[in-house]
This record gives structure tokens, C-alpha cells and sequence, in this order.
């Protein structure tokens, strides 16, 4: 039994009455352990625009988007019933943070089930734009025969700079120096080099060493537009480029000038400024038809392993909220796990940072009888998050004076 109360409404729900809306062509599995545990789940094979998503999420509790879903203040405001959001992928800029958080609303991710399968693209993507595979292949299927070496070349020995040392970023260094390649990288934050990587304390300096450029960043507004004209200028003449992370931090239009100049000898990029938004729907770029390009549908992520293991591993996140209050991985509220007591009931506050507001709580309680068997705080910049298990039902005249607290950002009381 979950109940959810906000200062203005009231909630009662079963188990069975939880609803779920999964987007994009999340993996069964997901939807199967969800519907697992008796939620009501309804599933989507495509993202939706920002009308049709506040029409579908009446009445929601359980939200589970990919990439090109976007939550929006608008979105929020619509969202009533919703107590969680599931990005079923590693980024969350598709998300407006402060205005889910706002609301008392927990957002989780998956920031490393699919991080092999983006490796693994990337040096696949080295080897084929070294070797211009994509270019041969494409001649032999119109009947060409050219078994010319010129311009194939073997990447033991070159130089890969990684722009963005994160769990893919560090990941690909690894495997990257077993092939034989020497690694350098750049990071904003303190990374500790993996292996023999060799950290630059500018990407001027890897740009002007590196043979290879592997782009690993995130969606955050400063990394839109990094890779400009300046920088592919920058970059050794006839090295290679790849973008596995946002499409926002490319010029797809000045690395095009670099490509048809011969300065870049080729590119992969499986991510773009603007996307389709579900399967089959055209798709436009600066770099189609451009030689020794391989564009693909951002699919870095995208291998059954990764897909299986991000459905299952978001789909737990939203039932452990939802169902115990357990916020371990949370992208926005503080972190609580609370070992469940089937035993005791529970009560979730999610709450404004400030001072004396457990103690405001607490007296609460004890002033109305109700006995705290045991009790977890946690807080994060602007917001609190407290658990408190009970032995008995919370009255609801007292929930309700809990929920009317200045500080209370969103009440729940669970099982």
C-alpha cells in the first residue's frame, strides 16, 4: 500500500492501482518486472512531444522515458500523480532537474549498464575509419574491386585522446591501450589515468598529439558547441573523429568543411543536434554523403545485453521508490536505504533544506503518540529527505499536518 499526499491532495494507492507509462521502446523486461510486482504499465515504442506527454501522463505515477523524451516545466505542472521518473539511459538533460525536484519527484538513471556496449562501438568506429572499411564495403556492393592499401592504416601505435574521462571515457582507455594504442585524455574534474593514459591539461594539448578523438561528455549546457571550427582546426592534419556522447557539442557543419578539406580523414558520430523521434522517421545531416563517414542511429547504447540490463536495473530503481522510499543512485534527491521491516509502516518527506526541520517532525509526531522505531535523514543542496518507520498507521489528521508544513515539499506514507 502506498499512500502519497502533497499539502493540497490525497492519495490512496494499492499496489495494483500504481500506473506505469514506459517510452521509447523501453526493454520488456522492464515492463515485465513491473508488471511483476502488480503495477499497471503501458508501454510506448516512440518518445512524445510535450502535448502529447502531459495527455498521457494523467493519472501516472511511474514515468520511464529514453533520450529524446523531454520533461519539461509544463510536463511537471500536468504531472499530478507522479512520484518518479525512469531515464532508462546514462544522460539526464532531457529532464528539467530543478523543476521535477521541485515538486518532490525522484529521477534515476542508468549510468553504467550500457557503458561496454559504447566502448566497444567506438573501437569498432577506430578500426573501420582507419582501415576506411565503411568506404570499401560500400564500393563492393556496387561492384567495385579496390584493393588498394593506400590510405588504410593499422592503430597500433597511434595516439587516441579522450575528450571526457568518465566511466565510458576511462573504460575505452583501457581496452584502447590492449590494442596498442598510446592514450591521452582530458577531463574537467581530477580523473585518476587508468593504465599508462596520460592525463592533458588542455584539449589544445590532446588536439595537438592525438591521431584519434573520441568525444565522451555529457548533456550539461556548457559542453554545448565544444567542438567547433576552432578545434577541429586544431586537430592533426589527416587524424579521426568521433562523437559517442550529445549531439549538441558538435558542428556537424564545420567538421563537414574539415572532411571535404581532407584535415579530418574521417568521422563517426552516432549522436546529432536535432533526432527523429521514433523509428522509421527520415533523418537529415550536414555529413550524409560525405566519404569516410559512418553515421549511425545513436546506437551506442543500444545492444540487447545493455538494453536487458538498463531495463531491469531503472525498473527496480522506480519499484524501490515507489514501494520503500529507497533512493540509492537518485539523480536529484538525497540518497536513504533504509532496510525495509515488513513489520512497520513508512513515512517518505521529501522537504525543504533548512534548519531544525527533523526535530519540527519528530515533535510532531511525538506530541500525537506515534512511536519512531526507526529513522534515516539525508540532504542534498536545497533539499531533505527524511525516513521514518512507525509501528502503526500514521493517523491521517496527522499526515495532514505533516503535509502542511512550510517545509514539506511532498509527503508519502508507504506500506
Amino acid at each position: 500500500m502506498m499512500m502519497t499526499m502533497t499539502s493540497t491532495r490525497t492519495e490512496l494507492l494499492e499496489d495494483g492501482d500504481v500506473r506505469v507509462l514506459l517510452l521509447e521502446n523501453i526493454h520488456p523486461d522492464g515492463a515485465d518486472f513491473l508488471r511483476g510486482k502488480g503495477y499497471q504499465v503501458q508501454t510506448a515504442d516512440r518518445a512524445l512531444g510535450e502535448d502529447e506527454l502531459i495527455e498521457a501522463i494523467q493519472g501516472v505515477h511511474l514515468l520511464g522515458i529514453r533520450s529524446t523524451t523531454y520533461i519539461t516545466p509544463r510536463v511537471v505542472d500536468a504531472a499530478s500523480d507522479l512520484i518518479a521518473v525512469g531515464a532508462f539511459c546514462i544522460g539526464t538533460n532531457q529532464i528539467d532537474l530543478p523543476a521535477v525536484t521541485g515538486r518532490g519527484i525522484a529521477v534515476f538513471n542508468a549510468p553504467y549498464s550500457n557503458t561496454r556496449s559504447v566502448v566497444e562501438l567506438a573501437i569498432a568506429e577506430i578500426i573501420s575509419l582507419a582501415r576506411r572499411l565503411h568506404e570499401k564495403s560500400t564500393d563492393m556492393h556496387a561492384g567495385v574491386w579496390n584493393k588498394s592499401a593506400s590510405g588504410s592504416h593499422e592503430v597500433r601505435g597511434r595516439t587516441l585522446g579522450i575528450i571526457g574521462y568518465g566511466n565510458i571515457g576511462s573504460q575505452l582507455s583501457v581496452i584502447a591501450e590492449a590494442l596498442g594504442l598510446k592514450v591521452i585524455f582530458y577531463d574537467i574534474d581530477d580523473k585518476l589515468a587508468l593504465g599508462n593514459a596520460k592525463r592533458c591539461s588542455t584539449i589544445d594539448e590532446l588536439l595537438a598529439e592525438a591521431d584519434v578523438v573520441s568525444l565522451h561528455v555529457d548533456g550539461r549546457p556548457g559542453n554545448a558547441g565544444l567542438f567547433g571550427e576552432e578545434q577541429f582546426a586544431a586537430m592533426k592534419p589527416r587524424s579521426l573523429f568521433l562523437n559517442l556522447s550529445r549531439g549538441i557539442a558538435v558542428d556537424t557543419v564545420a567538421l563537414r568543411r574539415h572532411l571535404e578539406s581532407g584535415h579530418i580523414a574521417g568521422a563517426a558520430l552516432d549522436v546529432f543536434p536535432v533526432e527523429p523521434k521514433r523509428q522509421g522517421d527520415p533523418f537529415v545531416s550536414e555529413l550524409q554523403g560525405v566519404p569516410n563517414v559512418i553515421l549511425t542511429p545513436h546506437v551506442g547504447g543500444s545492444t540487447e545485453e545493455a538494453q536487458q540490463d538498463i531495463g531491469r536495473f531503472v525498473a527496480s530503481k522506480l519499484r524501490t521508490y515507489a514501494a520503500f522510499g529507497g533512493t540509492s543512485l537518485s539523480v536529484n534527491l538525497p540518497e536513504i536505504n533504509l532496510p525495509s521491516d515488513q513489520g512497520k509502516h513508512r513515512i517518505a518527506h521529501v522537504h525543504r533544506n533548512a534548519p531544525g526541520v527533523l526535530a519540527t517532525i519528530n515533535g510532531l509526531l511525538g506530541d500525537r503518540g506515534v512511536n519512531i522505531e526507526a529513522q534515516s535523514l539525508a540532504t542534498r543542496g536545497e533539499n531533505g529527505y527524511v525516513l521514518t518507520d512507525v509501528a502503526a498507521p500514521v493517523r491521517p489528521e496527522v499526515l495532514a499536518e505533516l503535509a502542511a508544513l512550510p517545509e514539506t515539499v511532498r509527503l508519502r506514507q508507504l506500506s
